[in-house]
């Protein structure tokens, strides 16, 4: 289900572009093949509740030869849903953010008129998205906007080896910023593509493991974060695991949440989704604290003429208004679309 503005809460951080709310309320972005015959089905029954963002997969989630099939699908799952729309079956907020995965830039026109201009598309995912493609992804989405009714919006993977190479890394992270800045109003979340990092090492993380323990990519996060985070939302890696036979084993459910812990530390919002179980667990685990939500408020409040410092609602942290603000604004916004948790 989509997240609307109209909570008070947002009141308190000052006006809110619809793509940075957006950008802030993928939660868990499920992946799925585009040729799923399935997902016109369980999202007009609303079959997971914690969907909120939903991204169909023309690239590495299907066979090379099968893009035709995945087009064709693509087109009878918007039909559907446009006809559900029409019928009174679901309103357009009861379905999910919907973006399309493409191979290459020469694919959205094409899968754009598929899909149809009818407000269910939210946009598309950009993988191995680097200087050497990103004028293209970002010039095609552009074009879709000077005619399109409703605003397609972009979402750029970093995944490639010259992003992960060290020796490679900061020129290419300041070229790809150079030119997302002139479409920076279309971008509503960049991604991190932590398992294409770990296969240039041939590495896994078990469930005990998080994505920082593994030094090499976590340097990757830590330079994406310092070179984007301060215009733009950036999403975590997925995680591996899920749900398996054995419903009472939560080992899966628990690295889960302690790798979204340490994502918001890290300074990013949302994860990949893979598999339906995931997507309650990152709901929870994006929700706030009592203690961050009262703080995040006071910050923002602030009315002392003398004071730019005091000490937090529990009593045992500094809250200080030129420091915590930007953290306070995100505490807000996850407040306001992923609730305040007991």
């Amino acid at each position: 289900m989509r997240q609307t503005p109209g909570s008070d809460i947002f009141s308190m951080c000052g006006q809110i572009s619809e793509s940075k709310l957006i950008g802030y309320s993928l939660g868990g972005l499920m992946y799925t093949p585009a040729h799923n015959e399935k997902v016109s089905d369980f999202l007009i029954s609303q079959r997971y509740e914690h969907l909120r963002s939903l991204a169909l997969c023309m690239e590495d989630a299907i066979a090379d030869g099968s893009e035709h099939e995945a087009v064709v699908q693509t087109a009878r799952t918007f039909r559907n849903l446009e006809n559900s729309v029409k019928n009174g079956k679901l309103s357009l907020n009861e379905i999910p953010y919907i973006f399309i995965r493409v191979k290459t830039a020469e694919q959205i026109l094409p899968v754009f008129e598929a899909a149809g201009d009818t407000g269910i598309l939210t946009g598309f995912i950009f993988p191995k998205f680097d200087e050497t493609n990103a004028e293209d992804f970002l010039e095609c989405i552009s074009k879709i906007n000077r005619y399109a009714d409703n605003i397609i919006y972009s979402m750029p993977i970093l995944e490639s080896r010259s992003v992960f190479d060290i020796r490679s890394r900061i020129p290419v992270l300041s070229a790809i910023r150079a030119i997302i800045d002139s479409y920076s109003n279309n971008i509503i979340n960049i991604r991190i593509g932590g398992n294409d990092f770990c296969s240039a090492l041939g590495v896994r993380r078990r469930m005990c493991d998080s994505i920082y323990s593994i030094a090499s990519v976590s340097s990757v996060i830590g330079d994406i974060v310092s070179i984007f985070s301060d215009d733009y939302i950036i999403s975590a890696p997925v995680w591996d695991y899920f749900e398996g036979t054995d419903t009472s084993d939560t080992s899966w459910a628990n690295g889960l949440a302690n790798e979204i812990q340490l994502d918001i530390i890290n300074g990013l919002t949302g994860k990949t989704a893979i598999h339906p179980s995931q997507l309650r667990i990152i709901d929870k685990s994006l929700s706030v604290s009592q203690n961050d939500f009262r703080d995040a408020s006071d910050i923002l409040k602030w009315k002392d003429d003398r004071l730019a410092v005091s000490k937090g609602t529990a009593g045992n942290r500094m809250n200080e208004i030129k420091v915590h603000r930007n953290w306070a604004e995100k505490i807000i916004i996850r407040a306001a679309v992923y609730g305040i948790s007991e």
